[in-house]
């Protein structure tokens, strides 16, 4: 009995102060809020002033900004959702009396939910909270506003002073859960393939001999990462450079260094990628850009990973994307069925994959019986030889023989140094280049095109959305020459190793070493929007009468009209008249924990 008064007592005494405390804002009166704070607690009514400040950071903000904005709405949604489900009717507590409550204050209709805890706050704070784990400074110039909603509540006599603490606790409780469930779902994500580990990598326990590329424009660079590697390991030489002298840099860092690490998203690391290819080292990844697909397919969920792999000598190697332009390809007549391929035997004392740049490869004779390939089975039980040529589409064929190395030039996975050489060309100068995740024709380049042409004047997110009202509304599809067949299509990709779904949409690859080129066609013809669209819906198909989907190691493309654009790993350029696209496998070492 002692103790149920005791808790009665601690009740009511907390209920007093909670009516005091806000008598005490009733009371009080501050010409400039009369009107201000009203007008601020209703803009926040149904999350529609968050709603609005988030459109703003991702429309106008660069890509850090708007991933904390995309945290900070999800932050907000799970708050909104544990107050109006759990929070209101748990804790069924009255609104507070009017009384003493300027009638200017008071809202014009009456809120009938229950008044513990306060929504309002609990939006306000998850929302902050949100966006201040992934943007410190754009959390502390949203915070005030957040305050200055939830003091609204009191000020305008819909909730008592702890109903708005209680909001504003789980508010931030919502940000920190968010950002733990994020974190989870990309260490599910990045969960290592099967590569084949690469023998003799340097382990170097305090960063000795590695130098880090930080690419200062990066999508998420920040000095968390910075920070991890340099207390994981403190001799590494770090270099912060952005714009057009990051190529250069990489080029000096690779020959200088023993292992070159980058720091950047997924076309930074093909700049670094190539850098390493030439000079023969390994690669280092330390993800920072805005989505990092190489890194999670690679299996690396964060700095730590790349650190303790390189402090331990550990490492795999990947297969490479490569695209070579070909001036002397000729189309093959309508019908004809292009010779098969076999690769050349590497030239004596040569090791390393062969140069991106140059004239194509010429096919040697067909070896007949004596080539012994199996047949590489595509997404959904169709098979694609891997030898001989593989039907692209109603009939056409691309020859997919082996990785066919350059005269010269030892097969990619030779146990060589690895070392290109000098005068090989590198990605995005016009001569061939690299990709370790995708290569594409079609609206996909056309919409890369227009938002880079856009943001610098209006910002990013406006940039995307007018890049994908011109693409689908004026957009032709591009024709192409595909292993010597006329091709008309919306969209041409070519994936480093297979991806997840056979629609025109791929998500992952479950590893990096396979050395197939994963080839999605969307056929031209009517509109791109209803094209794709049919295509993604016949996503597990491997074929439909909107798309096709197989796998090759080798594609000739040619025919290609002037100007086209084609991009690789988020980077734009613009196509020569032929290319040949083929895989190096095994061509590449990056440091990653086994």
């Amino acid at each position: 009995m002692a103790d149920r008064d005791q808790q009665l007592t601690w009740r009511g005494t907390a209920a007093q102060w909670d009516r005091r405390l806000f008598d005490a804002v009733a009371r009080r009166h501050w010409p400039a809020a009369e009107r201000a704070l009203p007008a601020l607690g209703q803009a926040a009514n149904h999350g529609v002033l968050w709603g609005g400040v988030g459109a703003a950071l991702t429309a106008f903000g660069p890509p850090r900004t708007r991933k904390a904005a995309l945290r900070a709405a999800a932050s907000l949604a799970l708050a909104s959702a544990t107050v109006n489900t759990v929070g209101k009717w748990t804790v069924r507590r009255p609104r507070p009396l009017l009384e003493g409550v300027p009638l200017v204050r008071q809202p014009a209709v009456p809120p009938w939910t229950t008044s513990f805890p306060s929504g309002h706050s609990a939006s306000a704070f998850a929302f902050t909270v949100g966006l201040a784990l992934e943007s410190p400074v754009w959390g502390a110039v949203v915070a005030p506003l957040a305050a200055a909603v939830a003091f609204s509540r009191v000020y305008t006599g819909v909730h008592y002073p702890s109903d708005v603490a209680a909001g504003a606790l789980l508010g931030v409780a919502a940000g920190f859960a968010v950002r733990g469930l994020a974190r989870r779902a990309q260490q599910a994500r990045a969960v290592p393939g099967d590569e084949r580990p690469a023998a003799g990598v340097p382990a170097l326990p305090d960063g000795d001999g590695l130098t880090v590329v930080v690419n200062t424009g990066a999508g998420t660079v920040g000095a968390d990462v910075l920070g991890v590697l340099r207390e994981r390991l403190p001799r590494a030489e770090v270099v912060e450079c952005g714009g057009d002298a990051l190529e250069e840099e990489l080029a000096a860092a690779a020959d200088r260094a023993a292992v070159l690490g980058v720091c950047g998203g997924d076309g930074t690391v093909n700049a670094a990628a190539t850098a390493a290819l030439r000079a023969g080292v390994p690669l280092a990844v330390f993800p920072g850009g805005t989505l990092n697909h190489f890194a999670l397919d690679l299996g690396l969920s964060g700095p730590q990973d790349t650190c303790r792999a390189v402090a331990e000598g550990q490492a795999v190697r990947v297969a490479v994307g490569r695209f070579t332009p070909a001036p002397g390809l000729r189309a093959a007549p309508a019908g004809a069925r292009p010779p098969s391929a076999a690769p050349r035997p590497p030239a004596t004392g040569a090791s390393g994959p062969p140069p991106a740049g140059g004239a194509a490869p010429t096919p040697a004779p067909d070896p007949g019986p004596a080539r012994a390939a199996a047949p590489a089975p595509a997404s959904g039980g169709v098979s694609a030889s891997v030898s001989g040529p593989v039907p692209v589409s109603g009939g056409a064929s691309a020859s997919v023989s082996g990785a066919a190395p350059a005269s010269g030039a030892a097969s990619a996975c030779g146990s060589g140094s690895g070392r290109v050489p000098a005068d090989a060309p590198g990605g995005g100068r016009g001569e061939g280049g690299y990709f370790l995740n995708t290569f594409s024709f079609g609206v996909y380049p056309e919409l890369l095109r227009h938002r880079l042409r856009w943001a610098p004047r209006i910002g990013g997110g406006p940039a995307a959305l007018l890049a994908a009202w011109r693409v689908l509304r004026a957009e032709r599809p591009v024709r192409l020459t595909l292993a010597g067949r006329p091709r008309s299509a919306w969209l041409l990709f070519a994936g480093n190793g297979t991806y997840h779904g056979s629609g025109p949409t791929p998500r992952r690859r479950d590893g990096l070493g396979e050395g197939l080129l994963d080839l999605r066609l969307v056929h031209g013809g009517g509109r791109p929007g209803p094209r794709l669209l049919a295509a993604a819906l016949a996503g597990p198909l491997t074929r439909s009468p909107a798309h096709v989907a197989i796998r090759v190691r080798r594609l000739h493309i040619s025919d290609i009209p002037p100007g086209t654009p084609f991009a690789y790993d988020g980077e734009y350029a613009q196509a020569p008249s032929a290319l040949v696209l083929d895989t190096l496998p095994d061509a590449l070492p990056v440091y990653r924990p086994r």
